[in-house]
């Protein structure tokens, strides 16, 4: 319906006294016109005429005396009134969109009507129209939803949204805060094998743990899947989401089957425990899917020249790398030092020292640039359990050759592809087995190798010796390649090339003590290959989300410091609450972790290297917790090597010894670096990555 606006500027127009007028007149035709747009709009909804229309009086009605008794303040007091029509509507069976219909219709009707009546639509009286419909609908709105929101509902629409997966074989299981088992869908009795009645309406743990016995349920490992592994019982216990769940079980019929099982806690609006949602999903193809790759002999032997050749220089080339991360840090805490003593005395006195820490700086950049470009990687989609065979093909003179040898006991899962380079991805694994050979010394023994894919796409390879577990400091010096501990230096410089590698992939390299003091395991993480299209869409979506995400970056006050290195950390901390910064430190990855939970922070400044969690890691965490936070990497190392992934994690990334005018200018920023800001005042390359300050 076409409604004319004035074109002449007119005299003011009282919108209230407009209003009122039209409906003191026109009410009934409005309540007619309004009735009969619903009804057109919502033809599938099964209700009386008296019953549509009734409602639409009364609303129309106390409309009226609102205008005539309280005047403006009805754009305030009316949708009070409107609010108890969203829960009327819900009884009626009008959906969430139906009601929305329903005000819009109203709009239109009172637009239409007005500039029939009057030849003319002035634009204050249009304004206030929308405003007062649109405040309406907002108020019957939230009464609809509040309605909406009950247990039963609650759960009914959960299990409808969840059902769209039935199609692709996931299964949908409800569980009340008692345990019982409310609902299931069908997919869920054909994965596990047993009639639905058997699974819905179970209260006792009795009754399930007779389902879990008839398909002989057992964990991956081969031991009895029991009641109290259900990820809802779990999820109920610990009030928490739990995830990836295995467990195998033998259907009638078609055989053993694997599958995986997550749970997600429901709540109330109050905060009460309203019950769990458990997912099924069928792994049995994933687990089974194998394949085998293997090489001729003599190729291996040839292999094994080479690569025993390039460990050697690639530990030089990580030796004069981990030597320049070393000497930055020292370069650093000169730079910050030499910032509180020029603003102490005159700075002319210090700007020839300062420009000496600036070339030392550039002379240790030009060496790592050297090790960049002799680490010449060709990254593919490289198969974990073939080239984990070939490795210890590779390894098995050497692990063979004393009185008593090294034996290893593999448990290969079959994970699939991760994206690396084929030959330094053997030679990883052969650097590990041999730092369990060195770990384990003349008596032998015997060393786990698993490999698995884990729930949240990544790959994992776990090498495990029942050695002397490692002490803390230990731990803490373990992939240091300038480590003088003794016997540590082999060692040392063997992890510290294996860890480098891992994390030019995108992945990490742990190690840790076995719970009880029975051992230790090397743990090496790597996302799941997928295609380089796909690879390409994920990049290029992730990259929108973060340009198009809206970031608040003003007035950034509170800084998180982390640095493993005291004097980093403190000369930091020092520097930036002189700017006005409100600091805190932290040494690690884990203790920072905790504090971003005590305290949201604005920023975050993390050293890269650190001996519990890679400052790569930490900010990945840190995303996930507040995408709206500022994060750069401060850093001796050259962070070429890394992958988009991870550099997509930051905003900036700052190279020791670090220019604190540009960390300033970074920190006080107003807007999001991608859309022209960045770290240091460099822009950014285009590429996803965040700009490098030097």
């Amino acid at each position: 319906m076409a409604i004319p606006f004035l074109r002449d500027t007119p005299p003011p127009v009282d919108p209230v006294a407009a209003l009122l007028r039209l409906l003191e007149e026109e009410g009934e035709r409005v309540v007619r016109l309004w009735s009969k747009r619903i009804r057109a709009e919502t033809y599938e909804l099964d209700v009386p005429g008296r019953d549509l229309r009734a409602p639409l009086r009364r609303l129309i009605d106390e409309l009226v005396r609102l205008l005539r008794d309280r005047g403006a303040d009805a754009l305030v007091l009316w949708p009070e009134v409107v609010r108890s029509h969203g829960a009327r509507r819900y009884n009626q069976r009008f959906e969430a969109e139906d009601l929305a219909r329903e005000f819009k219709a109203l709009e239109e009707v009172l637009l239409y009507v007005y500039a029939r009546r009057n030849g003319a639509l002035e634009p204050e009286v249009a304004t206030f129209i929308v405003q007062l419909v649109g405040e309406a609908h907002a108020s019957a709105q939230a009464s609809y939803a509040r309605v909406l929101r009950t247990e039963e509902v609650r759960f009914r629409e959960a299990a409808v949204m969840e059902s769209v997966l039935h199609h692709v074989e996931v299964g949908i299981l409800l569980a009340e805060v008692d345990g019982t088992v409310s609902f299931a869908t069908p997919p869920v009795s054909r994965l596990i094998g047993v009639p639905m009645r058997a699974v819905v309406g179970s209260r006792s743990p009795s009754s399930l743990a007779a389902v879990l016995s008839q398909v002989n349920a057992r964990q991956p490992s081969g031991e009895p899947f029991k009641v109290p592994d259900m990820p809802f019982m779990r999820a109920l216990k610990e009030r928490g989401p739990v995830r990836g769940v295995m467990v195998v079980v033998e259907r009638p019929g078609s055989g053993e089957a694997t599958l995986e099982m997550s749970a997600t806690p429901v709540w109330e609006e109050e905060g009460e425990l309203a019950g769990v949602i458990q997912t099924f999903t069928d792994r049995t193809e994933s687990a089974n899917k194998t394949k085998a790759l293997v090489s001729a002999h003599g190729e291996l032997r040839r292999l094994q020249g080479r690569l025993l050749q390039r460990t050697r220089t690639q530990a030089l080339g990580q030796l004069a790398s981990g030597a320049a991360h070393a000497l930055n840090n020292f370069l650093n805490v000169l730079r910050l030092r030499i910032t509180l003593l020029r603003r102490e005395f005159k700075p002319e006195h210090l700007d020839a020292l300062d420009k000496t820490v600036g070339q030392v700086g550039e002379l240790v950049a030009r060496l790592q640039e050297f090790n960049v470009q002799r680490t010449e990687e060709q990254v593919a989609d490289v198969q974990v359990d073939v080239t984990v065979r070939e490795a210890l093909e590779l390894a098995r003179a050497e692990l063979e050759q004393r009185e008593h040898p090294v034996t290893v006991e593999q448990h290969l899962g079959n994970p699939g592809a991760v994206r690396a380079d084929a030959g330094f991805f053997r030679e990883l694994v052969v650097n590990l087995l041999l730092a369990e050979k060195e770990r384990l010394g003349e008596d032998g023994g015997r060393v786990r190798l698993e490999t698995r894919a884990e729930a949240d796409g990544w790959v994992m390879l776990r090498v495990e010796d029942a050695g002397t577990p490692y002490e803390a400091e230990e731990m803490t010096r373990l992939f240091d390649p300038l480590n003088r501990g003794a016997g540590a230096p082999q060692l040392s410089l063997l992890l510290a090339v294996a860890r480098n590698q891992v994390q030019r992939w995108g992945g990490e390299l742990t190690v840790e003590n076995m719970p009880g003091g029975d051992g230790t395991a090397f743990v090496v993480r790597l996302p799941l290959a997928r295609s380089s299209e796909e690879a390409a869409q994920r990049a290029e979506a992730a990259r929108t989300a973060l340009a198009m995400s809206p970031r608040r970056f003003q007035q950034t006050r509170r800084v998180l410091v982390v640095d493993d290195d005291p004097d980093n950390a403190r000369m930091m901390a020092e520097v930036l609450s002189e700017e006005g910064y409100d600091v805190t430190v932290a040494h690690c990855g884990e203790a920072a972790l905790k504090l971003w939970e005590e305290r949201r922070y604005d920023a975050a400044l993390l050293d890269a290297v650190m001996p519990d969690l890679s400052g790569w890691e930490v900010a990945r965490e840190l995303r996930k917790r507040s995408p709206q936070a500022l994060l750069a990497m401060v850093t001796g190392m050259d962070v070429r090597g890394q992958n988009r992934a991870s550099l997509a994690m930051v905003d900036a990334v700052f190279r020791k010894p670090i220019d604190v005018g540009a960390l300033d200018d970074f920190l006080s920023q107003s807007e999001s670096p991608s859309a022209g800001g960045g770290g240091g005042g460099a822009g950014s390359s285009g590429t996803g990555s965040p700009p490098v300050s030097h």
